[in-house]
């Protein structure tokens, strides 16, 4: 009777467990194409930054670049082959690609419909100009722990090829303070190379223009010298104070509010002259920003003095009526800081139908904050004219006045083509390509 039950139970067991299994993956599935359907009827298929592609050829169906992606499920299985479900909110982690264990993912820059202009660089981080570097934003990287990656990097590539020692000569100039800047500069005195660090601004590049408070995305990371930075999501002021944390700790010295003005190669060395005073180097690492320059809408009244492209101290703007412009995570979390501002009118011009460009996280909390009337969202729509007290906004074909106070303008900013070629530097317009 006993070995009667056993048997019963093993055929249980064997025919239970896979139909548990088909079931979960069935559901899992079709989760999967309500996601990638949606995404198609929203026009949410454009991803944004450095994304996946898989090689269905390749893959398996282990599902692990599903399990190892840190934004949620932007990936899922269908037809036993990854898919990329939600396009617009991949950041470029790459933590798919190193889960993979059949290589059947890369990670690219633009689609074959939308271009994204990147300078030219090899895997050494070496541009087609011998001997200049870029990491950080500049290359694509605007992840925080990929661009310290590639700062860090950079330098160990190039100090392999390194002249001999010239005293009136630095090894390497470093161009930007932020991320990447910061993670090179302490990567080349760990190797005890000659460094000089100019930053035209303050410690943290392109953080330094977030507004108060904001969240910055982060996966640990190790930075060089000071070690492993275990937390996932910190505050702009807690990162700037980790900086400032970390430079101090290692004894590096980053010459802050001085500008790159030009570079030249002169006697098989770079000179570069600032605003402060020129130096020679054997290599150079651009580590400066991507946005710059930020994009201009070209319209009337655009150089009043109440069009701002970045939000600073939103307390000074309560119970004001503000306008911003934009649709992508930098305009939204504008739009929301403001909102919570007492007495402030908030009001969101986007040329799209839908948030196409933004984490899931800010489309919830903006989302939410419609619902409850703190924000107006006018999608389908451009702003046309500004004023000393109103805007003219084409809304859906019809011109429209609106009261206002306050213009932000965040449609994201330009790459600094002109000053890039001017060095030699190829740009190319990568169509999801690596």
């Amino acid at each position: 009777m006993y070995e009667q039950l056993i048997y019963v139970v093993s055929i249980a067991i064997t025919i239970i467990i896979p139909v548990l299994y088909l079931r979960h993956h069935r559901t899992n599935e079709k989760i999967a194409r309500s996601k990638l359907t949606k995404a198609k009827d929203t026009g949410r298929t454009e991803p944004v930054s450095l994304h996946p592609r898989i090689d269905p050829n390749r893959c398996i169906n282990a599902g692990a670049c599903v399990k190892a992606c840190p934004e949620g499920d932007i990936l899922g299985v269908i037809n036993g082959k990854a898919e990329l479900l939600e396009p617009t909110r991949c950041i470029g982690h790459g933590a798919c690609q190193a889960a993979c264990p059949v290589d059947a993912i890369d990670l690219v820059f633009g689609t074959e419909r939308r271009g994204v202009e990147i300078p030219h660089v090899k895997e050494t981080f070496e541009t087609n100009v011998p001997g200049l570097y870029i990491a950080g934003e500049l290359g694509g990287m605007g992840l925080i722990r990929n661009a310290v990656t590639q700062g860090r990097e950079a330098v160990d590539y190039l100090a392999k090829n390194l002249d001999k020692y010239d005293q009136d000569v630095y090894d390497l100039a470093i161009i930007g303070a932020g991320p990447a800047g910061i993670a090179s500069t302490l990567q080349a005195k760990k190797l005890g190379l000659k460094t000089i660090t100019i930053e035209q601004d303050d410690i943290g590049g392109t953080v330094l223009n977030y507004p108060r408070q904001k969240l910055v995305m982060t996966k640990p990371m190790d930075i060089p010298i000071y070690g492993k930075f275990k937390a996932r999501e910190i505050r702009k002021e807690e990162l700037l104070a980790l900086w400032n944390q970390v430079i101090a700790s290692s004894d590096i010295h980053i010459k802050t509010h001085e500008k790159l003005e030009e570079v030249k190669r002169i006697n098989g060395y770079f000179q570069i002259k600032s605003s402060k005073g020129t130096y020679q180097s054997q290599r150079i690492i651009l580590a400066i920003g991507r946005r710059g320059t930020p994009r201009k809408l070209d319209i009337p009244g655009e150089q009043s003095a109440k069009v701002i492209y970045k939000l600073m101290e939103a307390e000074q703007y309560a119970g004001k009526r503000v306008l911003v412009v934009g649709g992508g995570d930098s305009a939204i979390e504008a739009a929301l800081i403001l909102a919570k501002q007492p007495g402030t009118e908030v009001t969101l011009s986007y040329r799209k139908n839908v948030l196409t460009r933004v984490k899931k996280k800010n489309e919830d909390l903006f989302n939410e904050a419609v619902t409850y009337a703190q924000i107006l969202p006018l999608y389908e729509s451009q702003v046309r004219e500004i004023h000393a007290d109103y805007v003219l906004i084409d809304h859906q074909g019809a011109l429209q006045k609106l009261d206002n106070d306050f213009v932000f303008i965040m449609a994201g900013g330009e790459l600094p083509t002109a000053f890039l070629q001017k060095l030699g530097i190829h740009i190319e317009m990568k169509f999801g390509e690596r």
